[in-house]
């Protein structure tokens, strides 16, 4: 059996209308997995589920959709996995949120709020509402989608990365938790990669070049690139590791070039 094998596996990942959480939704599905595409607009989700299928077989996704403020939606997502596909057992924390780019200085409460609720808040009532089913089976993973804005300061978008520091550590902590109970928790900690949520670092051309200039392998990432992480850290290629944090830049942050 392949060490990467997740058939039959039921996974959720969170944000996989479009983006990094997509790619990692067709890679868990290539793999075996039978996935849950959740996000605000079910029409987006739908989509994906027929990419899905049309790759591998009816019945491999569903659409669910969820807003990560709502821990209603949440409980609700959790349980109709449950009861369409069955107990969870890969969450992929990836949908998150950005309202501000400046000074931490000029955000306003309402901002640094919604941030810390979408970007923390939520990825906690997850893995609260995803732990029981893993915890009773002694098996399951969580993957957390951090950043790597979470390792170093920056001048416009400094309460982000206080949340994905806050990931890293929620991570940590809860890998602690459960780990005499087989449940595997870690996070990814991207660079910049081309997806919409990105965008306004990657279409100016000025930030790309910067990027580009101060990465060791001389450009930005594609969603996919980050897939094969979630792939091994949900599959039992990762099932010695908990409590940690991947990251993956291109080599940003060994440079000390990172300016996002």
């Amino acid at each position: 059996m392949s060490l990467f094998d997740l058939n039959g596996k039921v996974a959720v990942v969170t944000g996989s209308s479009r983006g990094i959480g997509r790619a990692i939704a067709h890679r868990l599905a290539e793999h075996g997995a039978r996935v849950v595409i959740s996000s605000r607009k079910r029409e987006a989700c739908e989509e994906v589920v027929r990419e899905i299928e049309v790759a591998h077989g009816p019945g491999r996704a569903i659409a669910i959709a969820a807003s990560l403020s709502s821990k209603p939606d949440l409980q609700a997502l959790l349980q109709q996995t449950d009861e369409r596909f069955g107990p969870v057992e890969i969450m992929v924390c990836n949908a998150a949120s950005n309202p501000y780019y400046g000074p931490m200085a000029g955000i306003s409460d309402e901002q640094f709020r919604k941030i810390l609720d979408n970007n923390v808040l939520a990825n906690h009532w997850l893995i609260q509402l995803a732990a029981p089913g893993m915890i009773a089976r002694r098996d399951g993973a969580v993957i957390i989608v951090s950043s790597i804005g979470g390792l170093h300061g920056s001048p416009v978008i400094g309460a982000y990365n206080v949340s994905k520091a806050a990931d890293m550590q929620l991570a940590r902590n809860y890998a602690v938790e459960y780990g005499r109970f087989n449940v595997r928790v870690n996070c990814i900690a991207p660079g910049l990669i081309r997806t919409d949520f990105a965008r306004a670092l990657w279409e100016n051309p000025r930030t790309l070049a910067a990027s580009n200039a101060s990465t060791p392998l001389g450009r930005i990432g594609e969603p996919d690139e980050i897939a094969g992480a979630a792939v091994f850290l949900a599959s039992d290629a990762g099932r010695f590791i908990t409590g940690q944090t991947l990251v993956i830049d291109g080599g940003v942050t060994i440079s000390g070039g990172a300016t996002g």
